[in-house]
């Protein structure tokens, strides 16, 4: 058995999908899909464990809305099920792949964050007479996600 089936093996656990369930569902258990979720929880994540195991698993399309904060910004948002997973894949690769990282890399990593990463930026500003910050307009949306 090679290091990718050990890992699925280990995503697909039903331990882990439980894991990922109580991560996603974390702050939100008030939600109605994801009370609905839970009142079958032992039935959804056996499916769900079957649908990944066997490869027929497809995620749903995500929910679009618009947010404005300075700017409008689309937000995709998956449905519950799909966090669940994305909490499953996480739990496994993110301690493989998270050391590989560059230093610099703050969002959405343990330890790191918005407040590390301005700390980094003022220390910078001391070194460096000019700085560019810029931002790429609608890159998101404009990229081919298939």
């Amino acid at each position: 058995m090679n290091l990718i089936d050990n890992v699925w093996s280990d995503i697909t656990s039903f331990d882990n999908l439980l894991l990922a369930y109580r991560k996603a569902r974390r702050g939100k258990q008030h939600k109605k899909n994801i009370a609905n979720f839970s009142l079958n929880l032992e039935s959804e994540l056996f499916t769900l464990q079957q649908e990944l195991q066997s490869d027929t698993y497809q995620p749903q399309d995500y929910h679009l809305f618009t947010i404005y904060e300075r700017k409008p910004r689309i937000i995709a948002a998956a449905n519950f099920r799909d966090r669940v997973v994305h909490h499953a894949l996480l739990n496994i690769i993110e301690p493989l792949i998270d050391k590989k990282f560059i230093a610099d890399s703050y969002a959405n990593r343990k330890g790191k964050g918005v407040h590390r990463a301005v700390d980094r930026y003022q220390n910078w500003t001391k070194r460096f007479r000019y700085v560019l910050k810029m931002d790429v307009l609608q890159y998101f949306p404009s990229i081919d996600h298939t």
